[in-house]
């Protein structure tokens, strides 16, 4: 799995704990704990699910605590959670913990939930050789974590902005006059970058097979249709990957992997997964 960007994981780290921290300090935390002290922290799942952004949680210690804490237990990202056994243990000052534990909270419960329901549609697909993959649905600032926890989940990315893929949509084929017109400008002026054309129907597709598409999207194609687009690949293009898209629930996610598509987009992973139950306990 490919590693965070740090750089981001700061940004975003500094963001969250200014949203904290614009009124003030910790005002409940200092008034009713000592300056002195200090104890264990766990944070630990209330459910079973897949473990992401421990270094999200780790780096918001790290910039509240500076280096005045030890970690005596952590958890890799990508291995499974099981309810009760914690994630992660710290001990440091009880200030600092307290201080930390909600925006540590909010970025480990949020990736672990894209992980986890990322699992659960990679499970659901083992065998076929169909990868699941993400889209550009995601949250203002925090692209490249939430893609980080699909990746944590077992699933692949795919392009991460406008610029380092083209993605030939209905409006852009409307622009440019045709599927083939759109394809021949994207050449033109994105030479080197992969091409992905969205299609609606088999005869879109055998015109985006033929002008050379290095991948299709198929819109809201039902598996039979699939199937059919499968067939059409092999003839006409069998290097061009086919990508089923819209329509897709984790209860047809299996019957959409057989027809031998390529990938599966799951724009929900980013946008609707539901966060994971972790908490924070002292002792």
């Amino acid at each position: 799995m490919t590693d965070l960007d740090h750089e981001d994981l700061r940004r975003v780290v500094e963001t969250a704990l200014a949203e904290d921290l614009r009124y003030g300090p910790d005002a409940t935390t200092l008034a009713t704990v000592p300056g002195d002290a200090t104890a264990t922290a766990e944070l630990t799942p209330r459910v079973n699910g897949t473990l992401a952004g421990l270094p999200a949680a780790l780096a918001v210690f790290d910039h509240v605590l500076g280096g005045d804490y030890e970690v005596l237990r952590a958890s890799r990202d990508g291995a499974k959670l099981v309810a009760g056994e914690p994630a992660l243990v710290v001990r440091g000052p009880v200030r600092g913990l307290l201080t930390a534990e909600r925006t540590a909270l909010n970025l480990l419960c949020h990736l672990s939930g894209i992980a986890t329901a990322t699992a659960a549609w990679v499970s659901e697909v083992d065998g076929t050789g169909c990868a699941v993959r993400d889209s550009r649905k995601t949250l203002p600032g925090l692209r490249l974590l939430q893609k980080y926890a699909v990746r944590c989940g077992g699933g692949v990315n795919h392009r991460m902005g406008l610029g380092d893929a083209v993605l030939i949509k209905d409006n852009h084929v409307v622009a440019a006059g045709s599927v083939t017109a759109a394809l021949r400008a994207a050449r033109e002026h994105a030479a080197g970058l992969p091409c992905e054309v969205e299609v609606d129907n088999l005869d879109q597709l055998a015109e985006a097979l033929r002008a050379g598409a290095d991948e299709v999207l198929l819109d809201n194609f039902v598996p039979e249709d699939c199937a059919a687009a499968v067939r059409l690949r092999d003839e006409v293009s069998p290097k061009t990957r086919l990508e089923a898209s819209g329509g897709l629930r984790l209860e047809n996610a299996r019957a959409y992997a057989e027809t031998g598509v390529d990938y599966l987009a799951v724009g929900a992973l980013t946008h609707s997964s539901p966060a994971l139950d972790l908490g924070m306990d002292l002792s």
